[in-house]
């Protein structure tokens, strides 16, 4: 059973394969567009996908997209009734549903010569988020929830889990969304990109919540364990907003009324320097979410009363909020697979439609290297492309090396303050670099964040960098021994610790950390083994292998990188670059 999960027509465009059940294949359209959070139909992902498998088109047996039109009729037809929306705002939701109905179509214009022939499964928005984090958990049951912006005319969904089936319980409808206020809020801030709401994240410590008074006149919540928006502060439920879904980067227009600036501090632009009050404004946003975000699972927990929880939907990216998780409420063990936002839902999709056909069994996600990797020879043949840029500068080239000698030169270059880009195996599933596609660096340097940024991310010097750990170290460095492989949670470092690894512990004392195992990825942690032996720190600072674009996928955008930057050394699988001056 060939099926094919989908997440089109909307940001972070994506593609998975199931064959009989299991996952074989998944990326993000962004990797292979170079263009972030790329939003359209995914034909590059699909082609990838179908290739690892030797696979066509005409082979597939079932597309799952994770957008169903028919969903929520009632609760649609009942605010069109209402009178809130303008006519403008219903024709361009018409608009909207009669291109995500056109599956067939974008098949037939991305692959002409090879016909589909497969089944249209339609699954619901958040019934494919719910899924895409419960049905690959190692759970038997769980309490499931679904948070983000919208998707098929609702913005949050819980559920129960039992073994393969999922009992959605209750959804938050149009107009209201924790997703929505922390994007709208993210604009108010001066960030108005897609996806920079993790800045908002970032900038948090820095402040106090200085304005939780007026951010409980934006969110209420409410006794049935949800929440409500004070609309008079919205706009996205009376008038269109410029929204741009096809086949670019997504943009999303200005969510917030006028009325937000008599309640808040002026709206910053994004060329403004920040102040101290951006800083409590942040930090309020992010002290909202959590309580809102803890009142829905502190409801579920009544009801349910088990310690397993999965999380999904484009907040489950929170992962500050992930981290705290165990301390304001009851659930022990929390599940969030590392593509928890809408490319995550093509994995849901995928899953519900695989349930559909054959109830019962399921698939556990134990790590996230799921895209494209290359080998050493394909490697070696595209280094040697390069021959004639590495000779005009100031490079060695080494092919063929021994890996136990890779890791000492390695290890040994880190200890000494160099930036290294590791690129090994399997690109990852979803937006974090988890020791495939990453940029490596010393933990206990103090200036290494500033290193970094001038050498080669050139980002906010307010945006932390994280630690990668191995999992056996993990309660000796941090308030917690959590299993964190896919980077999702944000714990405290002991204070004991802080000083020795300053370059990963954030203003608050927390440290984004992503636990590595020596079965889930044994070269990264052989790696950090050794760093471990050499140093006696556990763990090395991790970022992704890019500079203002996607995760490098292919050799040559390593390589691109590598060149236009002031990394000291690429590691390509066995071969290496080293900067001699």
């Amino acid at each position: 059973m060939i099926i094919l999960g989908l997440n089109a027509f909307h940001g972070d465009s994506s593609a998975c394969l199931f064959v009989d059940g299991k996952m074989v294949a998944a990326a993000e359209e962004e990797r292979f567009r170079r263009i972030k959070h790329w939003a359209g139909f995914p034909s590059m992902a699909v082609e990838f996908c179908l290739q690892q498998s030797k696979l066509k088109v005409k082979d597939i047996d079932v597309v799952a997209i994770n957008t169903d039109s028919k969903a929520a009729r009632s609760k649609k037809l009942e605010y069109i009734l209402s009178g809130q929306a303008s006519l403008a705002l219903i024709k361009e939701k018409l608009s909207i549903r009669k291109k995500r109905g056109g599956v067939e179509e974008c098949f037939a214009n991305s692959f002409p010569n090879d016909k589909l022939a497969a089944r249209i499964e339609y699954v619901e928005h958040h019934l494919a988020h719910l899924a895409s984090a419960y049905l690959v958990s190692p759970f038997s049951n769980a309490s499931i929830i679904s948070v983000d912006g919208f998707g098929d005319f609702a913005s949050s969904a819980t559920a129960f889990g039992q073994g393969s089936a999922i009992e959605i319980e209750q959804r938050v409808y149009f107009p209201h969304s924790l997703g929505v206020f922390y994007q709208a809020l993210t604009q108010y801030l001066g960030f108005p990109h897609y996806g920079d709401e993790y800045k908002v994240m970032g900038l948090a410590p820095y402040g106090e919540p200085r304005y939780r008074h007026e951010m409980s006149d934006i969110v209420n919540l409410v006794d049935d364990g949800m929440f409500q928006l004070n609309l008079k502060y919205f706009k996205h439920h009376k008038h269109p907003i410029a929204y741009q879904w096809e086949d670019n980067a997504p943009k999303v227009g200005a969510l917030f009324s006028e009325q937000l600036k008599d309640l808040l501090i002026k709206k910053r632009e994004p060329h403004e320097p920040l102040k101290q009050q951006h800083f409590d404004l942040a930090r309020s946003i992010q002290d909202k979410y959590e309580g809102a975000f803890f009142h829905m699972l502190n409801n579920m927990h009544a009801h349910h009363a088990v310690d397993n929880l999965c999380i999904a939907g484009g907040c489950g990216m929170n992962s500050v909020a992930n981290g705290k998780v165990h301390l304001h409420t009851s659930y022990k063990n929390i599940y969030v697979q590392s593509a928890a936002g809408d490319a995550g839902g093509a994995v849901g999709a995928a899953a519900v439609a695989h349930q559909r056909l054959q109830y019962g069994q399921r698939f556990t996600m134990q790590h996230a290297y799921w895209g494209p990797q290359f080998s050493d020879q394909e490697t070696k043949r595209i280094l040697k492309s390069y021959a004639s840029d590495l000779k005009q500068t100031h490079y060695e080239v080494h092919f063929d090396t021994n890996f136990d000698d890779l890791t000492s030169l390695v290890s040994e270059s880190i200890a000494d303050g160099k930036v290294v880009g590791w690129f090994q195996g399997a690109m990852e599933w979803g937006p974090r670099a988890l020791g495939n596609r990453s940029i490596l660096a010393d933990p206990r340097r103090q200036d290494m964040k500033d290193i970094l940024n001038l050498k080669i991310k050139r980002r906010e010097s307010f945006r932390p960098f994280a630690p990668s750990v191995l999992r056996n170290e993990v309660a000796n460095w941090f308030e917690s021994d959590a299993d964190v492989p896919f980077m999702m949670k944000v714990f405290q470092v002991k204070k004991t610790m802080r000083n020795q690894i300053p370059a990963v512990t954030h203003i608050d004392g927390s440290g984004r950390l992503q636990t590595v195992s020596q079965v889930s990825n044994p070269r990264y942690y052989a790696l950090i083994k050794k760093f471990f032996e050499l140093t006696g720190v556990p763990m090395l600072l991790n970022t992704s292998f890019n500079e203002n674009e996607p995760m490098v996928c292919r050799p040559e955008e390593a390589i691109d990188c590598f060149l236009r930057t002031k990394m000291d050394i690429l590691v390509l699988g066995s071969h290496f670059i080293l900067r001699t001056k």
